[in-house]
């Protein structure tokens, strides 16, 4: 069967395996407070930052009237440490009375007047990763009738203080749970995280039949190297994961830090560019209330996101990797498009890079390219040679389209392209240069 037909065939018949809740058909998107705000429960002192219906209220706040929303930024996602350290008399979660004294039904509702959805927190184990009740296997379907009850949105599972069994056990009969409340809630797994997020411990076809997302790695925390660390992870793993993700199922490598301390601009398109390849989800940790005009565009960048959005979902791939510290990734779109990531690794000065549409596996044609990040656009056959200049850490983003349609062939193969290794002495004559 050719490579092509056998692709868009298992990215059809491939949805029926995902969660059967009809959610999330392409990556969620939205905000979420860990990265940022952690489990800072200090309401007293630091009463704009505590995790407090207040926050979540802002955040919710700035969605709705900043105009992210409309982009498709609709969750709200609570993390660790929302609770009380004591379930109620009747057994169920309580959120901590000073910090939440509305209750989470009256936020969700909150959430819900303004268009936005609200995304809750639990452990499996006895205990969540800060302290607080967890949800063991005993509780699993209280605790999902409460937070139907309390009309939310979205519940990610995490795995703290659990064991291989529990989780086991305990993921699946989570996802039956929430099924049987009758309310649509996006569910969100840690569970291959806590299995090194690799077979043969981690089943992605099961993963895909019980839940709308997973994380697969580590947390992500607020540096280049942490991004650096998750990229690495993943592509060099991509064969694994690539075909694992699909509508209804992602790969989640955590959490956009755009727009905090961290990250340079350069180092946010890169993030942005290389999450939007992965087809991953897209939940922004930062805050809202204070972000740069250069963080936020970054963020709202509507090519970007529809790319990141594309109804296909397939996620992308590295396709080469230069000894120059140069990385290619590509990704196949709807109406016969692609996008295509020129990737700078290196840390000294912008690299101009050489290469052409045809020796990326590009069919013989004309593409139409749009830079995602400046607006540029160009024409480009396949075989002419062109210069890319790619900024140290960051990236160049192409929207490509075109009649003509591309071999998949080699995108499943894995590895360089064709074999082909790149010498930094290579000089050719570039009858054009697109920037």
């Amino acid at each position: 069967m050719h490579f092509a037909v056998f692709f868009f065939a298992f990215a059809l018949t491939g949805t029926t395996l995902a969660l059967d809740n009809g959610l999330m058909r392409t990556p969620p998107m939205g905000w979420l407070a860990w990265e940022r705000y952690r489990c800072d429960i200090d309401c007293e002192n630091d009463p704009k930052n505590c995790i407090s219906e207040n926050l979540f209220m802002d955040m919710a706040d700035r969605l709705a009237e900043d105009g992210w929303k409309e982009l498709g930024y609709v969750y709200v996602n609570i993390d660790d440490c929302w609770s009380s350290k004591q379930r109620d008399d009747q057994g169920r979660l309580q959120p901590d009375p000073k910090r939440f004294p509305g209750g989470i039904q009256k936020l969700a509702r909150y959430l819900h007047d303004r268009g936005l959805k609200l995304g809750i927190y639990g452990d499996m184990g006895k205990l969540t990763c800060g302290g607080y009740p967890g949800t063991p296997l005993d509780k699993i379907e209280l605790d999902a009738q409460t937070f139907a009850d309390w009309e939310v949105d979205m519940f990610k599972y995490d795995g703290c203080y659990s064991n291989a069994t529990e989780q086991e056990q305990g993921y699946p009969l989570m996802s039956k749970a929430l099924n049987a409340t009758g309310r649509p809630i996006g569910y969100s797994c840690s569970w291959p995280a806590y299995q090194g997020g690799l077979p043969p411990k981690v089943n992605y076809t099961q993963l895909g039949e019980i839940c709308n997302l997973w994380r697969n790695y580590g947390d992500i925390q607020d540096s280049w190297d942490s991004v650096l660390n998750i990229v690495d992870w993943f592509f060099e793993n991509q064969d694994v994961l690539t075909p694992a993700a699909g509508p209804g199922r992602w790969n989640d490598p955590d959490m956009l830090i755009i727009g905090d301390f961290g990250l340079s601009m350069e180092q946010s398109r890169s993030q942005m560019a290389l999450w939007a390849i992965m087809a991953a989800p897209l939940f922004m940790s930062n805050d809202l209330r204070t972000i740069s005009s250069g963080a936020q565009s970054i963020l709202r960048n509507k090519m970007a996101i529809s790319i990141n959005q594309d109804a296909l979902g397939i996620q992308g791939r590295r396709i080469v990797k230069e000894k120059s510290g140069i990385e290619v990734f590509w990704r196949p779109l709807s109406k016969n498009a692609s996008a295509l990531l020129f990737f700078s690794r290196r840390t000294d000065m912008p690299y101009r890079y050489t290469t052409s549409l045809s020796k990326l596996n590009y069919t013989a044609g004309s593409y139409k390219v749009f830079n995602v990040f400046t607006d540029e656009a160009a024409s480009l056959k396949d075989s002419t040679e062109f210069v890319v200049s790619v900024n140290p850490t960051g990236v160049v983003m192409w929207y490509v389209s075109a009649p003509a349609k591309f071999n998949l062939r080699q995108f499943y193969q894995g590895g360089t392209l064709h074999g082909r290794v790149y010498d930094d002495r290579e000089e050719n004559a570039i009858p054009r240069v697109f920037l």
